[in-house]
């Protein structure tokens, strides 16, 4: 089971994240409180391991900026959590995460439409896509599972709730931001608590 912590905004976190288990990490350049700059991001990619994914999350963002980001940061997987259509998500030439909220059954019908190599499943939207702590009914996806796809289970994770979500919708991924937060910062020791918690039901 992987982890990705999304919305990384320091080195230190980025760098205890990667210390204590995360196979991915996100870096949020639509309007979020997590916002990154283009510089910042670059300056802590630079020092991450190879090997680890670099998220670029972005929302109805224009293609060419995108290309920019990913050429002067060194992302190596895209995120498209807005209304992007299918076409766009194809156009890349590194992986693609497409993001989509799931409020009902119904909701799940469009996962057949997007070929990309990732789909997160995330909570209807607030005030900004994704990253607001809340769980949508992952019982839609016990009773409708999606074959066939990588799938990143996102919205309201946290160290108490995630062995749960683990065994009813058995993601590729799970995908944490407030969730391990403390007053709307990253906390290292939650991180470390959500990781060792997805490890334990791992090795159930």
């Amino acid at each position: 089971m992987k982890v990705k912590i999304c919305g990384i905004t320091d080195l230190e976190t980025a760098l205890a994240s990667v210390e204590h288990g995360a196979d991915a990490l996100g870096f949020v350049f639509a309007d979020s409180k997590r916002r990154i700059t283009i510089d910042r991001a670059k300056e802590i990619i630079g020092v991450l391991p190879k090997d680890l994914l670099k998220i670029g999350v972005f929302v109805d963002e224009q293609r060419e900026m995108i290309e920019r980001i990913v050429d002067e940061t060194g992302i190596n997987v895209i995120q498209l959590h807005g209304n992007e259509s299918p076409a766009d998500c194809a156009s890349f030439s590194i992986p693609v995460i497409k993001a989509l909220s799931i409020e009902s059954a119904n909701d799940l019908l469009k996962v057949d439409e997007y070929e990309c190599d990732y789909l997160l499943l995330d909570s209807p939207k607030g005030k900004y896509r994704g990253g607001n702590g809340v769980a949508f009914d992952w019982g839609l996806l016990a009773d409708q599972k999606v074959e066939g796809k990588k799938v990143i289970l996102a919205g309201g994770l946290t160290c108490e709730n995630v062995g749960g979500a683990i065994q009813l919708v058995q993601p590729y991924m799970v995908d944490v931001s407030s969730g391990v937060e403390t007053d709307g910062k990253k906390d290292k020791e939650k991180i470390k608590g959500f990781i060792n918690e997805v490890t334990k039901e791992e090795g159930k």
